[in-house]
């Protein structure tokens, strides 16, 4: 129900934002029709009517689905409480399901911060607005990963190429750690997806290793920090996999604005972030990380722009769509492959049939 409220909220506010940045606007590049891009930086300028700026007296944030969410809004509360503080404004978790959920809260104007995964975050700042300005980090350097493709440790696989036939989860469509960069790095070491194996989109970079530590797949490319973290929680042991293969660094999530809000909010949210220290159970929770790191789209997300192109999958509504289906039909699927687990135990007694009156 809230993804079909949330998009057609977004459909409904398209011609008043296309009113305001399309009639003058002379360059957009690859942003959707309702923003525009005159200085070139990639992102959605801001209004050029004050009047059309946003100062909402609640600010609402929700962090990238990459594993449970109801587990994120717990690591986040002391974020949120600092921010609560620092603006001066109450700040609320919004919890989100799906990538697709994210982006279409923040287009509609029902999300004003938020971190997003690092692929998805191409689509939020086409399609909707989103101003990437931080990403986490320790005191030497902003957070990075790398793409890890995982076998059982006990498996025969030692290269990709012997992963030829084998069953190899994805995560989503647009996740670079989890597709994209496997679709554009996997060749050039004797693997080519949808070629040498069939892909299986799990839903998740957390399904994808409790896959593979199930057995249910063979391997699974994943965003490194994300099964570092789940080893480090207990959720799985390290020994029982091995990693046949990973990339250079990619940037990890971004924390981003809307462009709508008003600048000097903005300019607030950001020195609250820069500002900020982990306390220590949220840097045990984060990887070590125990502050923001000023970045912008153009430069840190440069990588994750090539890699998109050197795969011909480029940020747009179509591709958006394309995705937003897929995770449907994944949560669908999933869910009917609960149902029978959960049957017996809410089935009923089948009433007495009646005899007509």
């Amino acid at each position: 129900m809230l993804r079909p409220l949330l998009a057609a909220t977004a459909l409904a506010l398209l011609p008043s934002l296309a009113q305001a940045q399309g009639a003058a606007c002379t360059h957009r590049g690859a942003l959707d029709d309702a923003y525009c891009d005159e200085d070139r930086d990639l992102v959605a300028d801001p209004p050029r009517d004050p009047s059309r700026f946003r100062n909402p007296s609640t600010l609402v944030f929700a962090y990238t689905p990459v594993e449970d969410p109801a587990l994120y809004a717990t690591q986040f509360r002391p974020l949120l409480e600092h921010l609560t503080q620092c603006t001066g404004r109450r700040v609320v978790y919004f919890q989100v399901t799906s990538n697709a959920a994210q982006v279409e809260a923040m287009r509609s104007g029902r999300l004003h911060i938020a971190g997003f995964s690092t692929g998805p975050t191409a689509f939020a700042v086409n399609l909707a607005g989103a101003v990437p300005f931080a990403i986490k980090g320790n005191e030497r350097e902003f957070e990075s990963y790398r793409v890890v493709t995982l076998v059982r440790a006990n498996s025969e696989f030692r290269t990709l190429a012997d992963l030829k036939g084998r069953r190899v989860a994805h995560t989503s469509a647009t996740s670079n750690s989890g597709n994209l960069a496997p679709r554009a790095m996997f060749p050039t070491h004797g693997l080519t997806p949808d070629t040498d194996y069939r892909v299986i989109y799990s839903g998740g970079h957390d399904r994808s290793v409790m896959g593979v530590n199930a057995g249910d797949y063979d391997a699974a490319p994943v965003a490194s920090d994300v099964y570092n973290r789940m080893v480090s929680r207990g959720q799985v042991r390290g020994e029982n996999f091995r990693t046949v293969w990973q990339s250079d660094p990619f940037p990890t999530s971004s924390f981003a604005h809307a462009h709508d809000l008003q600048p000097e909010l903005v300019q607030r949210i950001r020195q609250c972030f820069y500002d900020y220290r982990f306390p220590e159970q949220m840097r045990r929770d984060l990887g070590g990380n125990d502050r923001f790191w000023p970045a912008t789209y153009l430069r840190e997300w440069a990588p994750v722009r090539a890699v998109a192109d050197a795969v011909n999958a480029p940020y747009t509504r179509a591709a958006f769509d394309a995705e937003s289906r897929r995770e449907l039909e994944a949560e669908a699927r999933r869910r009917a492959a609960q149902q029978p687990q959960q049957q017996p135990a809410q089935q009923q007694p089948a009433p007495a049939p009646q005899r007509p009156q």
